[in-house]
């Protein structure tokens, strides 16, 4: 499905992820407000006059925790008390935060995870069958 034509929901979000290898929000051509959260409509200014912009995957650590009681898919994965996985929140290269898990880090020494450290998006990383944003230390 060609970029300008795809909807402005998750199901699309997730195929830039899973298809594509691509991370990618909106933009607001009225107000030139950035997204990473796929809407139809401008949270700034409520136009519906939006494109999909390409973020670089690139960003900072602004904060973390450590999960120890995760989601079915996650404990299946090996996760759980005694190996706890790390989610944040992720301020990219062009300004707008998301929510993320944190990879190449141990959730079982917080104490060695810097906020304010570089990261970079994990695209290998994402399971087609849990799209999920995954960004690691850069």
């Amino acid at each position: 499905m060609a970029t300008e034509t795809r909807p402005f929901n998750a199901t699309s979000f997730n195929a830039y992820l899973t298809e594509d290898k691509r991370l990618m929000g909106v933009r607001c051509r009225a107000c030139g407000m950035l997204s990473p959260e796929p809407r139809p409509l401008c949270r700034s200014c409520h136009s519906r006059d939006l494109e999909w912009h390409e973020f670089s995957g690139r960003g900072e650590l602004s904060t973390f925790t450590c999960i120890s009681i995760g989601p079915v898919y996650m404990v299946e994965q090996g996760f759980g008390r005694n190996n706890p996985y790390c989610s944040g929140i992720v301020t990219l290269e062009e300004g707008p935060r998301i929510s993320a898990r944190i990879l190449g880090v141990d959730g079982n020494n917080p104490q060695n995870i810097r906020t304010g450290m570089d990261l970079v998006l994990a695209l290998e990383e994402i399971d087609p069958e849990h799209p999920s944003l995954m960004f690691r230390p850069a």
